[in-house]
């Protein structure tokens, strides 16, 4: 088997406002989408740098469900950029909520986290220093392991 790429797939309740969303805060265009004849997205394409995004609005009769706004979800979506203050500044003046501050992180990115008005969430961050994986481990080990002031 040969894996050729992996998309992270969306669903919103409200579509529209979703691309809206990701077009301000992210400055995603849209590549196409698939419309049903009552209105709904049942697909779309989201160019956002080198990614494709792809999205549909909720279609309950067939068990796809948007995430919960208000609610934590069990993933995020990492976004790498050249700047994340400044990422995160647009994120939040399009409508998403601080979830992390920006801060520098001991594995070499300055990073924080927002939650879009569609209940994603979204890691952003840009490379502040190089980090092996050993020094990493080691910096790990002294902020989480045994002794660990945190």
């Amino acid at each position: 088997m040969a894996v050729h790429e992996l998309f992270a797939y969306l669903r919103a309740a409200d579509a529209e406002a979703a691309i809206a969303f990701y077009a301000e805060a992210f400055g995603a265009t849209e590549k196409f989408r698939l419309v049903e004849p009552g209105g709904r997205i049942g697909h779309a394409e989201l160019q956002i740098g080198p990614a494709i995004l792809m999205l549909s609005a909720e279609f309950p009769e067939h068990g796809i469900r948007a995430s919960d706004p208000q609610a934590a979800g069990g993933f995020a979506l990492h976004l790498h950029v050249d700047d994340a203050d400044a990422t995160i500044a647009a994120a939040v003046a399009a409508g998403a909520t601080v979830v992390r501050a920006p801060r520098d992180h001991f594995y070499g990115e300055r990073s924080g986290t927002v939650r879009d008005p569609f209940g994603y969430d979204w890691m952003i961050g840009h490379s502040i220093e190089e980090v092996e994986p050993a020094e990493m481990q080691r910096r790990y080990d002294a902020l989480y392991g045994p002794g660990a002031s945190r």
